[in-house]
């Protein structure tokens, strides 16, 4: 599973399983995630990498504020509803 900074996943399990958020920071096994409303960006959740599927889109989050983050993933949101997104992991 290739994960960097910056990619859109989403959640397979957990509480927040099948919603979509951006990693912020990435370790050997284990993602900080932000979406913006429930974790915002000051306090991102941390989670397994076994419980993340990988979009393959990645966002340039230099400049992100929530707001902006809260845009971004309502996209992906509207895309993955209709079924324009497919997961890669």
């Amino acid at each position: 599973m290739n994960v960097v900074r910056g990619s859109v996943v989403r959640a397979l399990a957990g509480r927040d399983r099948d919603r979509f958020f951006v990693a912020v920071a990435v370790s050997d096994r284990c993602v900080y995630l932000a979406d913006g409303r429930e974790r915002r960006l000051s306090k991102p959740k941390l989670k397994n990498v076994k419980h993340i599927s990988p979009t393959g889109a990645v966002a340039d989050i230099s400049e992100l504020t929530d707001k902006k983050l809260r845009r971004i993933l309502s996209a992906f949101a509207t895309r993955s509803a209709e079924g324009n997104i497919s997961d890669q992991g």
